[in-house]
């Protein structure tokens, strides 16, 4: 297993490195289902960095109670900083997702709500499989994923332009901050071997960037998933096709 990326030095900078290549398409993502998760209990949010989310999802909720996991104690500062005077609903883990144990992400009751806005790009498709492995054992059976990801849509969009934009991002963070996956994971196929169902999906900027809402299928699922209707034809708006 690879070292984690170092976003240390990216912290006090992460938001305007964001607003200066992004705009705010990637906060679009990431605030996409958030009327879905307000009634949320217990949240884990993976490699949050600067805490935006974690602060949204806090005001918008006022029970939701939030682990926090980052391999960046810069980055966890930065999110408890922004989380203000509902820092005391955030319990932060400065370690590896890949490596902590999951007994250590569960709280009192299970968890309903996990989050990973732009953090599965970090991984390969195996160690997704593996934190979607372990992270299924600790969400309740009623439990939603909230992921926001780059994506490489098909036909020439893709090809000429998403392709060689999100190697470039990986070319970038390489050198920033020692990142070395170099493509982007399979993360609906690792997901899905999990146990988890996809219910909702939005996509922007021609489908390079994507919202999707998954929940937990039945507990006692045996980790295969056979893809239901609504998995299979999802609009790029969100509404579930008829």
């Amino acid at each position: 297993m690879n070292a984690p990326p170092n976003f240390d030095r990216l912290a006090r900078i992460y938001r305007w490195m964001e607003m200066a290549s992004f705009g705010t398409w990637l906060s679009r993502c990431r605030y996409a289902f958030l009327p879905e998760i307000a009634k949320s209990g217990n949240a884990l949010v993976l490699g949050d960095g600067d805490g935006r989310f974690t602060a949204r999802l806090l005001d918008a909720n006022p029970v939701v109670q939030i682990d926090a996991v980052d391999a960046s104690p810069a980055m966890l500062r930065a999110l408890i900083r922004r989380a203000g005077p509902h820092g005391d609903r955030i319990r932060t883990h400065l370690a590896d997702a890949r490596q902590v144990q999951a007994a250590t992400l569960s709280q009192s009751s299970p968890c309903d709500l996990i989050v990973t806005h732009f953090f599965l790009d970090c991984l390969t498709t195996e160690e997704v499989e593996s934190l979607a492995a372990k992270l299924r054992a600790i969400v309740s059976p009623s439990g939603l994923w909230l992921v926001s990801e780059f994506a490489i849509p098909a036909a020439w969009f893709g090809r000429l332009v998403a392709a060689p934009l999100v190697s470039g991002l990986y070319l970038a963070f390489a050198w920033l901050t020692g990142l070395s996956v170099r493509s982007l994971p399979d993360h609906r196929s690792a997901l899905r071997a999990a146990g988890f169902a996809l219910q909702q999906r939005r996509a922007w900027l021609g489908g390079l960037l994507v919202s999707e809402l998954w929940s937990a299928s039945s507990p006692h699922s045996s980790g295969k998933h056979t893809p239901r209707p609504q998995d299979r034809r999802i609009s790029d708006c969100g509404m579930i096709l008829s």
